[in-house]
């Protein structure tokens, strides 16, 4: 049977060494007595567990083998024909017709890593089921400021997939002057770069910006440059430029926006003139009137890497984004100075009337109110439209929206902001990595974005299985070593000898997203076996409750 676990016996073990049979015991168990000491011809090769036959997709992008995979501790320490090579194991797992590959790469995720009320994402069941053994966090400008107390805290808990973090800088402007559209004095600006320095010595990957949303929107790009410089101090390994994820200003619904292609000029700008590598976060063209356009922002990129740039993204595959009903519906003027001044402005008539078109443009960009879901865990709002929820309410939609709003900012999601055809194109482009950008569901949320749920069997399944626009090897690579690599991640992300054993074996018969936009809470199948630091997360087709995930500090 496929994923059958096999206990070896006694007599099975293969041996590199000479050995009396008096001294004869399983791996590592009897010692001899003195002066009878085996002569050692080599060194046997310690292991744990033995997955034997498997079909081996190793994360390069090249093509598929068939071996037998070791792991002892948390390191994958053998890779080939175990019988040749006469592996000791004391666990024997045959994965006949199972492919072993990397634990995935989540390169821009929204986990829950603290205890909030009853939410905490500490268990990343969600993502585990999808094959990813390691999340990129701090993502579209907002992070912990205090990394050195999260990593700790995580330390001591434990977690269930690795984490990685950035310093984000939405956060760290919104921690010295808040909501204020306005440059930083130059002290202020000290502060900042303070809070990045920190951030990078207490193990950040780099630096990641939410230009689209305050309070990261009211900063120009000199001062993300300024901020950029301060963390490129910390090279990754002590000789690799730091990262510079953004979520940039304008996807193409950016409302009064500075358009598609300047949004990814300046963003490709701050990186080079920081001297930060860049990747554009779920990278990808928004709105009805860029549909059948991606290729344009594409060739933006592929110039600056022909120019000598390291510049990369990543997807997902969902034609729905997720963001709050503030970042939708309400003009960044309206929303300087913080949640209380941008009631102030809703409560004068002036204001308001020019709020009554401002909304609806906005609307308009993004399909109208018809195709914004709300994914909060209110039930007067959960799975409605924005449409649904005023003509409730008896509003007009950008008074149902000020109404909403005077009290809370709500999770939403734009259908169809996203157009299959960009999304597929992209999806070929060697330098364009996955993600799910994937929030730990609320309590109590009937609907979510199923992203969070299956985001990377969902791209296998319509981009290798369903069209072959990209190979399987190449769709794993974007998961696993092409984001190791741009990480600089030199002991994961690949099937080899020496490096970290964060594995993934998939039945490719099952493996398949499950969640809808109707019903999201379905956990994706397939993944039989799942190793985070060389321990069962998954096994046997079972999620184990192993927190055994950890953070992961900047080398």
């Amino acid at each position: 049977m496929n994923g059958e676990r096999v206990e070896s016996m006694p007599a099975a073990i293969p041996l590199r060494w000479r050995i009396s049979t008096a001294c004869l015991a399983l791996a590592g168990a009897t010692a001899c007595a003195p002066g009878d000491a085996p002569e050692v011809e080599a060194e046997i090769v310690p292991t744990s567990v033995l997955f034997t036959g498997a079909t081996v997709i190793d994360g390069s992008g090249e093509p598929s083998f068939v071996a037998d995979v070791a792991v002892e501790g948390d390191r994958i320490t053998f890779v080939g024909d175990a019988s040749d090579a006469e592996v000791a194991t004391r666990d024997t797992i045959a994965l006949d017709g199972l492919l072993l590959t990397p634990g995935f790469i989540d390169m821009h995720s929204h986990i829950t890593v603290i205890s909030v009320g009853e939410a905490s994402g500490l268990g990343a069941v969600e993502f585990l089921t999808q094959g990813i053994t390691t999340g990129v966090i701090g993502v579209d400008g907002s992070s912990s400021t205090d990394l050195a107390g999260l990593y700790a805290d995580l330390e001591e808990s434990g977690v269930g997939k690795n984490i990685i973090s950035y310093i984000g800088h939405g956060s760290v402007r919104g921690a010295v002057i808040g909501m204020d559209d306005r440059d930083p004095t130059a002290g202020e600006l000290d502060e900042m770069k303070a809070l990045v320095r920190q951030g990078m010595e207490d193990g950040a990957f780099g630096l990641s910006t939410g230009l689209f949303y305050t309070p990261g929107y009211y900063a120009e790009a000199d001062e993300v440059i300024e901020l950029g410089r301060v963390a490129a101090e910390y090279p990754i390994g002590g000789e690799h430029a730091p990262v510079y994820d953004t979520h940039d200003r304008d996807l193409g619904a950016a409302y009064q926006g500075i358009g598609y292609h300047d949004s990814i000029r300046e963003a490709i700008h701050i990186g080079a003139e920081s001297g930060l590598r860049t990747i554009f976060s779920h990278f990808n063209a928004q709105g009805a009137a860029l549909y059948g356009r991606a290729s344009e922002g594409a060739a933006i990129i592929d110039s600056a890497r022909a120019e000598g740039l390291e510049v990369a993204g990543a997807q997902h595959v969902y034609t729905s984004t997720m963001s709050s009903l503030r970042a939708y519906t309400i003009p960044r003027w309206a929303q300087a100075g913080g949640p209380e001044q941008m009631v102030r402005r809703f409560q004068h008539p002036d204001t308001a009337r020019v709020l009554d078109v401002q909304t609806m443009e906005m609307l308009e960009i993004r399909g109208g109110p018809e195709q914004i879901v709300f994914a909060d865990a209110r039930p007067e709002f959960n799975g409605k439209t924005l449409a649904d929820v005023a003509a409730e309410r008896g509003l007009p939609v950008p008074e149902a929206v000020r109404e909403i709003m005077s009290g809370s900012n709500p999770w939403v999601m734009n259908r169809d902001l996203y157009d299959v055809e960009n999304t597929r194109y992209l999806a070929t482009m060697p330098w364009m990595m996955t993600c799910t950008d994937g929030a730990t569901p609320a309590p109590g949320a009937e609907i979510v974005h199923p992203r969070v749920y299956g985001g990377f069997p969902k791209k296998i399944k319509d981009f290798v299985d369903r069209d072959g626009a990209i190979g399987l090897p190449f769709a794993i690579r974007s998961m696993s070593g092409l984001a190791a690599d741009f990480l600089r991640l030199d002991d994961r992300g690949y099937i080899r000898e020496g490096l970290v054993a964060d594995i993934a074996i998939i039945d490719p018969e099952r493996f398949t997203d499950r969640a809808t936009y109707e019903d999201p809470h379905q956990l994706s199948e397939g993944v039989m076996h799942l190793l985070v630091n060389g321990r069962f997360a998954i096994r046997d087709d079972e999620v184990t409750g192993e927190l055994a995930g950890r953070p992961l500090r900047r080398p």
